[in-house]
């Protein structure tokens, strides 16, 4: 949904097989077998994963996804039998309810006592008892303007339909994300499930069309710092980013609110490997380990040991990283809403789409 695709080209790489340089030699890795784990493009430090073989001898087959659906019906089908997956909230919930997770042993997972508590508690939208999911990153949509190319700061979503802006808006090529900001800016939840209400959303965005320049995913970042837009929905550790690279760059969260975001590790219910999939999430929970990670992605972490270790005070404090409880507030976590809602999402941003 959210993470830096520079090594996907089309959806999905070929798996790569990961090994440690040392520490763990042929003998141990064997004993130890493997973990297969099915991850977003670009969201952790490659080196972790030789670091975590170096520590256990547990070889790792990597693969990457795009989105959340282009990972699901891999999981739903059994296609290949992934030991530890890193779904987003709202899709979570989706196979939790389906009943394809398997509940997680979490004697095997000492480290999750570094995990904040209030990112716990946020879990438990989607997953109740904190069985299934631990934590890894989260953050906020918000809008990228760039302030030597708009005539005042931003606030609002609407400026997304000014048409001033005409061919200098990049817009979410997601529907829940396109349509959440729609249903933010009329006053709606991102979670509605009247039909009425995303029928007026997407009637917005059919209006707005002719104004946004591309629907992306990763490319807003390379072209906000290109100074090749204006203004673009992005995702806050992408902001971080984009901010390192272009000074021009602000960062904001619409007064209307938006969608707060948690994405969590997970074991398939057909893993095969789960004792393996646990010491990997233990291993990722380590505050070394997760800053590490914060550092190559530049997410949000929940891992409030490892923030503690963030040596630059602008980016431990920093409002894009961890903004301010009042504007937490103002924000919604996406829901599963079930197949039915989600066709009708889905129909509405097809007329979206093809108008």
């Amino acid at each position: 949904m959210k993470k830096k695709n520079l090594l996907i080209l089309a959806g999905i790489i070929p798996a790569m097989v990961l090994t440690g340089c040392g520490g763990g030699g042929s003998d141990k890795s064997a004993d130890a077998g493997e973990v297969i784990v099915y991850n977003w493009g670009e969201y952790l430090d490659p080196d972790t994963l030789d670091m975590f073989t170096e520590e256990t001898g547990i070889k790792v087959v990597y693969e990457e996804f795009e989105t959340n659906e282009i990972m699901y019906p891999k999981i739903e089908t059994g296609a290949v039998a992934y030991d530890v997956v890193c779904p987003s909230d709202y899709m979570i919930q989706k196979m939790r309810e389906n009943d394809l997770l398997s509940e997680i042993n979490f004697d095997n997972v000492p480290n999750l006592k570094n995990i904040g508590e209030e990112y716990l508690k946020s879990s438990r939208e989607f997953d109740p008892e904190n069985k299934y999911s631990v934590p890894y990153c989260w953050g906020t949509v918000g809008i990228l303007y760039n302030k030597t190319m708009v005539d005042e700061p931003i606030t609002s979503w609407d400026v997304l339909w000014d048409e001033k802006y005409k061919d200098n808006i990049l817009m979410q090529d997601s529907v829940r994300d396109a349509l959440g900001i729609a249903l933010k800016r009329l006053g709606y939840s991102l979670n509605t499930t009247n039909e009425s209400e995303i029928a007026e959303a997407a009637d917005t965005l059919i209006e707005q069309k002719p104004l946004v320049q591309a629907y992306v995913i990763d490319q807003v970042r390379d072209k906000m710092i290109g100074d090749e837009a204006a203004i673009g929905v992005i995702y806050s550790g992408e902001a971080i980013y984009t901010q390192r690279e272009n000074e021009n760059l602000e960062y904001v969260i619409p007064e209307e609110g938006s969608n707060i975001w948690i994405d969590s590790w997970v074991i398939p219910k057909n893993a095969k490997n789960k004792e393996n999939a646990e010491a990997f999430i233990n291993f990722m929970c380590e505050p070394e380990i997760a800053l590490k990670n914060f550092e190559y992605i530049t997410y949000s972490t929940p891992n409030t040991a490892a923030r503690e270790l963030i040596e630059d005070e602008d980016i431990r404090n920093s409002k894009i990283a961890f903004p301010d409880a009042s504007e937490m507030e103002r924000c919604e976590t996406f829901q599963y809403l079930g197949d039915e809602v989600d066709n009708i999402y889905n129909d509405y941003w097809n007329k979206v789409k093809s108008s």
